[in-house]
């Protein structure tokens, strides 16, 4: 929470009259080198931890200032002061604050649930786990049902030698593709239905798709993890959870909360007012506002009447919210220009990725889409970049849910299935791998998720290009 109230800060001394002037970034007159601060922060993510593991576990937050200071003081240097100040504080409201504010509602709600007793990690209850969170997963989103199932699956396999491909698979099924078929589910689509794109759509469009994906990845799962179970050496003697406890729910009164978490969203977006408060250039609208402030409401109120002993079963910290907040704060930082660059489309220093989603005919190709908006939301924030497709394609959610709906399908389907390609393609990736590791897993460097995503997923994605996105 440290990174929230830092974010207010730096927004309120942004506001000191005559300091910040809003502009919009002219993408086009930019180097490829304002990129590289970015670049430097995904690589220390990826490089640091295996090459210094401690010193990262203690300084990532001071790794992730230093990029970011490395981007803002030339950035001020040379647009000014006030230019600078008015992108900080634009991606600080717009962007970063809403975003981690709802993370923190789910993290807190959901780590204040308990599903007490001991489930035995059988290929069969493992693959029923994923196949559970991921119908989850797109009513009380990725993040929600990322927090509240990854727990006990972790507790239900303590008893077994080889766990992390388990979480890998649930960071796929769970914590992505389960995300797809409503705008609850993931930010992309959230972001799509507050342009305009009908509420239902992504459900009458893309479930094909997601039924395979996720079909598949169930099915290579069980298979795998059947190969693992029957292992002689695979059971340890000792289960560390016991058996004592009758499967239930401690702390449901936060499922009620998570009702409301999805009610306050839902109502930022159905909201129209025309009550707009101007923050240095950077406008924030009366439903956002409620929205986040009713999050923060919501998230105090879990703390209050959730009782202690939840929160100790639950081995409940705020370690992986901090990681997550502090890394996604200089990655939202950082990724300022990029996202200026992509934005200014064919003229900009990135038109190769712009022109190749286009015909020679000047339509859009759908495959293209898919493979652009994926390849890119597997680095960047999905979010943003499923907004940069929405706009290069027109921007019109009327014609691109009509005329232009195999785009839409395919900017969606690429936004959110492939933002399971690395661990900082959606935020609940690193919050669950940061549960893990707290729990003893030992998973993957970023490298080796890496093999997992292109070894699994890829062939996956390249056989739904032949099938839908032709």
């Amino acid at each position: 929470m440290n990174a929230v109230r830092w974010g207010w800060a730096l927004g309120l001394l942004a506001l000191w009259p005559g300091l910040a002037a809003a502009a919009e970034l002219d993408g086009s007159q930019l180097s490829v080198l304002w990129g590289v601060p970015f670049a430097g922060l995904l690589l220390s993510i990826a490089v640091v931890p295996l090459l210094a593991p401690m010193f990262w576990h203690h300084h990532f937050g001071k790794v992730a200032a230093v990029w970011g200071l490395v981007f803002f003081l030339p950035f001020a240097l040379t647009f000014g002061v006030g230019a600078a100040a008015a992108h900080l504080v634009h991606a600080l409201l717009a962007e970063y604050i809403p975003f981690i504010i709802l993370l923190t509602a789910l993290f807190t709600v959901a780590g204040g649930i308990y599903i007490r007793g001991n489930l035995h990690g059988s290929p069969g209850l493992n693959t029923a786990i994923l196949a559970i969170g991921a119908v989850l997963a797109s009513f009380m989103g990725t993040t929600g049902a990322s927090m509240l199932m990854i727990r006990p699956l972790i507790r239900a396999n303590d008893n077994r030698k080889h766990k992390a491909h388990v979480v890998v698979f649930f960071i796929f099924i769970v914590s992505n593709a389960g995300g797809s078929l409503t705008p609850l589910g993931d930010p992309p689509l959230f972001l799509g239905f507050l342009k305009g794109v009908d509420f239902f759509w992504t459900v009458s469009h893309i479930f094909p798709e997601t039924l395979f994906l996720i079909g598949c990845l169930l099915g290579l799962f069980y298979l795998l993890d059947g190969w693992y179970y029957h292992r002689r050496e695979e059971i340890l003697p000792l289960d560390p959870t016991p058996d004592s406890r009758r499967i239930g729910f401690d702390g449901a009164a936060n499922f009620w909360l998570l009702g409301a978490i999805v009610a306050l969203v839902l109502l930022s977006g159905f909201w129209k007012s025309s009550l707009v408060f101007d923050v240095a250039g950077t406008e924030v609208g009366l439903p956002g506002l409620v929205r986040d402030i009713g999050l923060v409401a919501v998230t105090w109120l879990s703390l209050k009447i959730t009782p202690t002993g939840v929160h100790v079963d639950n081995q409940f910290s705020w370690g992986p919210m901090q990681e997550v907040a502090k890394l996604f704060a200089g990655i939202f930082l950082t990724i300022i220009p990029v996202i200026a660059m992509l934005k200014a489309g064919v003229s900009g220093p990135f038109g190769a990725v712009v022109s190749a989603v286009t015909r020679p005919d000047g339509s859009p190709d759908p495959a293209m889409y898919f493979w652009a908006a994926g390849a890119l939301s597997s680095f960047l924030d999905n979010a943003p970049t499923y907004l940069v497709f929405f706009n290069t394609a027109g921007g019109d959610p009327a014609v691109l849910m009509t005329t232009l709906a195999p785009t839409l399908a395919a900017i969606s389907a690429g936004a959110v299935f492939m933002g399971a390609n690395t661990y900082i393609g959606n935020a609940p990736n690193l919050m669950v791998k940061a549960i893990a590791e707290d729990r003893g897993v030992k998973m993957p460097s970023f490298f080796g998720y890496m093999l997992w995503s292109v070894g699994i997923l890829v062939p996956l994605f390249i056989v739904m290009t032949f099938i839908w996105f032709r």
